[in-house]
């Protein structure tokens, strides 16, 4: 894809970076930011996996825009070089949006700790880390912090409390940035989708007869919660549709601090959350700073 500079003749388009770009949401995020006249810069661990991303954005006629890059969002230094190529390509950064995740299935008496320190380094650590390091960038150009979280950041899930603990505290990470961030001219936003018709359920690798076999007594309640999870993906939105609210966010004018992403993500969501938008809360935390 073109690294081309953009033409001084015409306005210099913003520049966004999404991360997990290779499959899902991600992937569709890119193309449609792409669409709406952005310049992309969709990173990935392994742009190896790339190819997906890349005749999307062939197929949708913005391959000039979309620039993929590598980028682990567990390496500190990784961010730091991804970011310092942005700026040396492009000159500024407008918006990030923290997509990359990854799941994590069972409960805490039979898989230990260990997926804990796992789920929360990408799903927590790794937006805190992007986020912190793109600040500075941000400011100057008066920009946003979009973030990927789940309906599950919200209502906590069976067998997914490694996972579940992760989004919460992306949540909560970024509710508390909100108003501090806005001080300073920047944005900060949390998108919630359901459930998405995505390969991210399939890169979990599951095993389901052996995580069966290793639930022991849980095994007939993770039964149940499989079945469940199961007939809730065959009517999953697509992940254009999800990604579709997160560029609505992007290029939204007040963008809100909370969306969800279907009917049926806020309909999870309602009895948790009376300020579904999140305004209330930002109204009253930001009073605080006055």
């Amino acid at each position: 894809m073109s690294n081309a500079m953009p033409s001084s003749a015409s306005p210099t388009p913003k520049v966004v970076l999404i991360t997990g770009t290779s499959t899902g949401i991600g992937l569709a995020a890119a193309v449609a930011a792409a669409q709406a006249g952005w310049t992309v810069v969709a990173t990935l661990r392994d742009p190896a996996r790339s190819g997906a991303l890349r005749e999307a954005a062939t197929a949708a006629g913005v391959a000039e825009r979309v620039h993929v890059k590598r980028l682990d969002v567990t390496d500190r230094d990784a961010i730091t070089a991804c970011l310092d190529e942005v700026i040396a390509e492009h000159g500024h950064l407008d918006a990030v949006v923290n997509n990359a995740g990854a799941g994590a299935v069972g409960t805490v008496e039979r898989v230990g700790t260990e997926l804990f320190r796992t789920a929360m380094e990408v799903n927590f650590f790794g937006v805190v880390e992007l986020t912190g390091a793109a600040m500075p960038l941000l400011r100057a150009t008066g920009g946003r912090v979009i973030t990927v979280t789940s309906v599950g950041g919200i209502v906590g899930q069976p067998f997914n409390e490694a996972y579940c603990a992760a989004k919460f505290a992306a949540e909560g990470f970024m509710e508390s940035l909100a108003p501090v961030a806005a001080a300073v001219g920047v944005s900060v936003s949390v998108i919630e989708p359901g459930a998405v018709a995505s390969e991210f359920v399939a890169n979990l690798d599951i095993d389901v007869p052996a995580l069966l076999e290793a639930a022991g007594p849980y095994a007939p309640s993770l039964k149940g919660y499989l079945d469940h999870v199961m007939a809730s993906f065959e009517g999953a939105q697509s992940s254009a549709d999800a990604a579709a609210a997160v560029v609505e966010v992007l290029t939204a004018e007040r963008p809100p601090f909370r969306a969800q992403t279907s009917a049926e993500a806020r309909d999870l969501v309602a009895p948790k959350l009376a300020d579904l938008d999140g305004s209330r809360v930002q109204q009253l935390t930001a009073s605080w700073l006055s």
